[in-house]
């Protein structure tokens, strides 16, 4: 009856060993959903920063208010028939 028993344990010892360790085991799919999770998190990123370049090009492509936005903004340019005044806002004198 003991040599049963140690063989029932054996087998059950066995079979927790694969089912946790093993390949395809607890361990490895808890591992595979954590970077499941990670790269949707990433996925999601992605696709808010591609609707952004999507709006973005559908502006440029369908007027020149975009066009010029840009200009302004980050060229610094101004019109033919503008006036470009640049306020420098002084410094309190060192005491």
């Amino acid at each position: 009856m003991r040599i049963l028993l140690l063989i029932l344990l054996s087998l059950i010892a066995l079979v927790q060993y694969s089912l946790w360790l093993g390949k395809g085991g607890w361990l490895q799919v808890w591992n595979l959903d954590r970077q499941i999770k990670v790269q949707q998190v990433a996925n999601q990123k992605m696709k808010e920063k591609n609707a952004a370049l999507e709006a973005d090009v559908k502006d440029l492509k369908q007027g020149y208010a975009a066009i010029e936005e840009r200009a302004r903004d980050k060229l610094g340019m101004i019109k033919d028939d503008e006036v470009f005044f640049r306020v420098i806002k002084s410094q309190p004198p060192k005491q």
